[in-house]
């Protein structure tokens, strides 16, 4: 078996969940390449080779920075086909669904998302895949020969253990169909810690009673390192800016601790956030469904609680 994962770049790096995407195909006890788009360092993307792929192909050219789903497909479906890889991996994410809907066409591939755990290939080639948010698993037999395995965000931990990557220019050989749709121009959410990518959330709710209150959620972010959110009710009331709006209807977040204030645990917000590591609900309403998907819940008022646990955190800090 030839694996091939389809890695995200960020500001130069490449994500947590394309990590989670080479050590997840790294357990398949076979040969692992990667493939990057756009601006990078060779050193940026030899760190794949730690998570255990042997070699990174870098379409570099600066035309791709800006992630064009139709090109990366296609260049995607050219690089399998050129190691002959039967396996492309890559992580769920806003970026990596539609990229892998198109690569299912172009490979005539099986695809399958949410996936949790390796495959088993005893009888056939069958994946458990999360479903109905989190709420249930189901296993699903990939049949064609070729396959396209999205994984979940979380879903793995990531190998540290391996060799750097070698890294190769890879030229996708584009087309001029590939590049029909151009992005004229961006505007990025701007903070210490950008939200998709953070790795502590602390996220308000309507518990905060009011945007003038928001600043022990900041004081606790800041405390952390975290990036800040809130729920949908929050920023349709325009308490807080849409962009730190977390849920299904939202940015969907995974980080390794998410810290619930106010929120009572609506199943759209769940929806969004359930992928987290770890969940701290805090909530003076005991009976709130939030603390039903909580790892760990402070039944309290919010105005007493977050202000002593910052207190606390910076203690620890020194």
């Amino acid at each position: 078996m030839s694996v091939l994962v389809f890695i995200e770049i960020s500001e130069g790096a490449i994500k947590k969940s394309s990590l989670e995407a080479v050590s997840f195909a790294a357990g398949f006890d076979s040969n692992v390449t990667a493939i990057a788009f756009g601006e990078a360092s060779a050193d940026s993307l030899k760190i794949a080779g730690k998570a255990g792929a042997s070699k990174v192909l870098h379409v570099g050219d600066t035309k791709y920075n800006d992630g064009n789903i139709q090109a990366y497909a296609s260049a995607i479906a050219k690089a399998a086909d050129s190691i002959a890889a039967d396996t492309v991996v890559l992580a769920n994410s806003s970026l990596g669904d539609p990229v892998a809907a198109r690569l299912s066409i172009k490979m005539n591939a099986s695809l399958t998302s949410n996936v949790i755990e390796l495959p088993d290939t005893s009888n056939g080639f069958v994946v458990k895949r999360s479903i109905y948010t989190g709420k249930a698993f189901a296993q699903v037999n990939l049949t064609e020969g070729k396959r396209i395995i999205g994984i979940k965000k979380n879903a793995t931990t990531i190998k540290e253990d391996g060799a750097d990557a070698s890294v190769e220019a890879f030229s996708a050989e584009d087309s001029t169909d590939d590049f029909k749709v151009k992005i004229l121009s961006k505007e990025k959410a701007t903070g210490d810690v950008l939200l998709p990518e953070a790795d502590i959330v602390v996220s308000g709710g309507r518990g905060l009673k009011g945007p003038e209150n928001w600043g022990m959620i900041e004081d606790l972010a800041k405390t952390l390192g975290a990036a800040t959110a809130c729920s949908k009710p929050v920023s349709d009331m325009d308490w807080r800016p849409h962009h730190e709006h977390v849920g299904q209807t939202g940015i969907k977040v995974a980080p390794s601790l998410y810290i619930a204030v106010g929120i009572s645990g609506a199943i759209q917000h769940l929806a969004g956030v359930n992928s987290s590591k770890c969940i701290v609900v805090i909530n003076k309403d005991e009976e709130a469904p939030f603390f039903k998907a909580a790892d760990y819940g402070i039944v309290g008022d919010a105005f007493e609680v977050v202000p002593k646990l910052t207190e606390a955190i910076k203690a620890i800090n020194g």
